[in-house]
């Protein structure tokens, strides 16, 4: 593409963000659209894979994420009823080794300010707020969207970053709502202080059990500590960001063991988000009109890929863009090069809930597995996933 686009991006998430500051250095004018009255992430913490370090060398922002994200010594999985190990593999060193970058965790609000701030430095990109997009419209080579409260903007092409409920999908893709996965997750952040010393590991550890389980890990260099616990309900059918019943979670965790009794009895107030994803599907993209992140592809949290899938996206369609002469070749490239490696982290994702929940033989067949040294929690039957991409290479003629 050798000439300069106007480019809407509904949506000022991480993957909005993300494509407006690669789009941006591509020396196009950007405009992000978000709903919301202020930029900003909701949220605890998140993991973050050796693939996505891939991407922060690519859009330049490794010493930015190395300043705010903690490195785990190891990543491991216990029993929640019995407390016996049931696997533990070593990150530092050992991911470098095997994947050429670290596994890291990281504030979710922490990365999303690292995307805003390269993004205000850049005088070729403006951010709005308050700015939900109720419609939009295709006329020869232009897009036109309407706001909610009023108001139209136009430009050579929209991206839409949107999330999970889309505006943008509804007129693409039109499958109706998310499909409700029947799990829950309430999230909870401490102080250092306030977690005791005996609990405190500088790892990733899971604590499964049948429909049930907790994940720990420090954050901000230690200075937090991250909780999240997951289990099947069939309470709430849809919501985000609500407040947690705490009585429903301490039901839940009755028979887990004492250090994560603990640990949850010292959360007053907690978050509670519904898990919902959607069937892969391909046909992101119309004219010049696309999908990226979770508008394009929600996938459940069992691989911690959300976030770093929505940024290799973004990173696929700058290149796309950089090797195509029109919008929507570009855009039906990207989408060919991205929709079967999302879609299989979209379905492995739903598999490795299973394995965490697992009761009765299931169960008994994971502990088997993964004790007995020839798997390794998925994390190196993940190497498909964890090699990353190079995007500047996908391209090439």
């Amino acid at each position: 593409m050798n000439r300069e686009l106007q480019i809407l991006i509904a949506g000022g998430g991480i993957g909005g963000l993300a494509a407006a500051l690669v789009l941006a250095r591509d020396a196009h004018r950007v405009t992000v659209l978000e709903q919301a009255e202020s930029f900003g992430e909701i949220g605890a913490g998140i993991q973050l894979g050796p693939n996505i370090f891939r991407m922060f060398d690519y859009l330049g922002l490794t010493s930015a994420i190395d300043r705010v994200a903690s490195y785990p010594t190891h990543l491991g999985m216990r029993d929640v009823r019995t407390g016996a190990q049931v696997v533990r593999v070593p990150l530092a060193d050992a991911a470098k080794a095997a994947y050429g970058y670290p596994y890291g965790v990281i504030y979710r609000a922490d990365l999303h300010e690292v995307l805003l701030n390269a993004c205000r430095a850049l005088g070729n990109i403006e951010l709005l707020t308050s700015a939900r997009i109720e419609s939009f419209s295709q006329l020869a080579d232009r897009v036109k969207v309407s706001l909610t409260e009023g108001g139209e903007h136009e430009g050579d092409a929209l991206i839409g970053a949107d999330g999970m409920w889309s505006r943008i999908r509804e007129t693409i893709i039109g499958d109706g709502k998310p499909r409700v996965s029947g799990h829950i997750a309430y999230r909870a952040v401490l102080k250092r202080d306030e977690v005791p010393s005996h609990l405190w590991r500088n790892e990733v550890e899971l604590w499964g059990g049948e429909k049930t389980h907790l994940v720990t890990y420090p954050l901000r260099r230690g200075e937090l500590y991250n909780l999240v616990a997951v289990f099947h309900s069939d309470k709430y059918e849809e919501g985000w960001n609500t407040f947690g019943d705490i009585d429903e979670l301490k039901a839940r965790f009755t028979d887990a063991v004492s250090p994560v009794q603990e640990l949850l009895q010292k959360i007053n107030v907690w978050k509670m988000w519904v898990l919902c994803d959607r069937e892969p599907v391909k046909g992101w993209s119309k004219g010049q009109v696309t999908l990226l992140g979770d508008a394009a592809h929600p996938m459940l949290q069992y691989l911690a890929q959300g976030a770093g899938q929505a940024i290799e996206d973004a990173c696929v369609l700058r290149e796309a863009l950089r090797a195509n002469d029109s919008i929507a070749d570009a855009f039906k490239a990207y989408e060919k090069a991205r929709y079967l490696r999302t879609a299989r982290v979209q379905l492995t994702a739903r598999f490795y809930g299973d394995i965490y929940h697992a009761s009765g033989v299931t169960r008994e067949l994971r502990n088997h597995l993964f004790q007995s040294g020839k798997e390794s929690a998925g994390f190196a039957g993940l190497k498909w996933m964890y090699d990353g991409i190079d995007p500047a290479a996908m391209f090439a003629q």
